[in-house]
């Protein structure tokens, strides 16, 4: 089996629109939380969201093509567009033919589906915009990646909730380490800002009207997040020979379904697919220095899931270093999971652990190392990103610092 480098990065998220400016808020411990300026929210019980304020199609689209593709397939290929370039990819007939997209969405063209539901049930008008249909779906995001660099290959995306990403660059890497494609652009895009969406989200209970307070005892639950993030993907030995900057490896992928509850998270199934993560990458649970935990910030999500670590790692849980970017760029659904790896890959780079923002209070069933308000500095060789969904589907990605060879 081959190795797999991570030769490309993009993001765009309420931390940045790219990842130099995504690394720097992270780094400062700084949250991209406010309130939702790009739907009105004033019939809801929350206003706080993290968006990606003051967005405009015009500096990376023309408003023709802007018209063909939904908010959260612009910022999919935004990312894709930073990434491609970042990894130095030259494109030849055979790379074009043979390269794959895999990425992730939960909920997919939300923003012009609410315009479609609003034509039709308040207006009354007889007619939605005719794109509706290609606008909305899911698979978009990578529909446009594939047009926008001609690429022929395999193309599809994965929608399993908040996991989304997660398995989207789980399934990548596994096709680059065995062989079935030589390049991956890969991650996962959301744009849930819409009221229709909001109002379901309302309904639940579990978004918080103030911030986002992962593992702190007076958090209040979920701060609903946007954007996109896109890793290249490709053969460590072939990056290696082409001179291409390494960010991290992916050296690992693990999957579980929890098979008891539509919503309510699971200790058993959140540890049973770290445990296939450390098995996947031949790691033993003491070499993993660092976890971007899933940490949601709602009450039985983060005990569940500090319990899952503890029951994976026994002791060596009480050295690890545990935080929640969520508590920064918002739970962006079914992006989260690429975000987060990015967040993960690129602590390992730089030698910075970022912090669990907005802590205020310890509390003692989530007692571990949260890295609080902080950033850290620490040379961490390998870690986790944890992705836990509703309908129990749980994906784990394991990742490793470049430098160790």
């Amino acid at each position: 089996m081959r190795r797999v480098a991570i030769t490309g990065v993009g993001a765009i998220c309420a931390l940045g629109r790219t990842v130099s400016e995504f690394r720097t808020s992270l780094c400062m411990g700084r949250p991209g939380i406010g309130r939702i300026e790009s739907t009105d929210c004033s019939g809801l019980r929350f206003q706080q969201g993290a968006e990606v304020g003051g967005y405009s199609h015009e500096p990376y689209f023309d408003d023709r093509r802007a018209d063909f593709i939904d908010r959260f397939a612009q910022f999919a290929v935004i990312a894709a567009r930073e990434a491609v370039t970042g990894a130095g990819i030259e494109w030849t007939p055979e790379l074009r033919e043979t390269a794959a997209i895999i990425t992730g969405s939960c909920v997919g063209g939300q923003s012009t589906e609410d315009i479609g539901f609003h034509e039709v049930y308040k207006l009354g008008h007889g007619r939605v915009h005719p794109l509706t249909i290609p606008k909305t779906m899911a698979n978009a995001g990578a529909s446009h990646i594939s047009m926008e660099f001609g690429i022929t290959g395999p193309s599809f995306t994965i929608s399993t909730a908040c996991s989304s990403a997660a398995h989207a660059i789980g399934q990548a890497f596994q096709m680059i380490r065995h062989g079935l494609t030589d390049l991956a652009i890969t991650g996962g895009s959301e744009a849930p800002f819409s009221f229709g969406i909001l109002k379901a989200w309302e309904a639940m209970r579990v978004v918080s009207n103030e911030t986002c307070r992962p593992f702190s005892k007076d958090r209040r639950g979920m701060i609903l997040g946007e954007g996109a993030a896109m890793l290249v993907l490709e053969p460590l030995e072939m990056a290696q020979a082409r001179g291409a900057h390494i960010h991290a490896e992916l050296v690992g992928f693990g999957m579980s379904s929890d098979a008891c509850h539509i919503t309510q998270p699971s200790a058993e199934g959140a540890a049973r697919a770290m445990r296939a993560a450390l098995r996947d990458a031949a790691l033993k649970p003491e070499q993993i220095g660092y976890i971007n935990a899933h940490g949601t910030a709602t009450l039985v999500n983060d005990v569940t899931e500090i319990a899952a670590i503890r029951s994976v790692f026994g002791s060596h849980a009480e050295r690890l270093a545990v935080s929640s970017t969520k508590s920064m760029h918002g739970h962006a659904l079914g992006a989260a999971g690429a975000l987060e790896c990015l967040a993960a890959a690129l602590a390992l780079r730089d030698g910075v652990l970022p912090p669990t923002a907005n802590f205020t209070e310890v509390d003692p069933e989530c007692d571990l190392d949260v890295v609080p308000n902080r950033a850290r500095h620490a040379q961490v060789e390998f870690a986790l990103s944890n992705s836990f969904a509703f309908g129990g589907l749980n994906a784990v990605l394991a990742l490793r610092r470049a430098s160790s060879q």
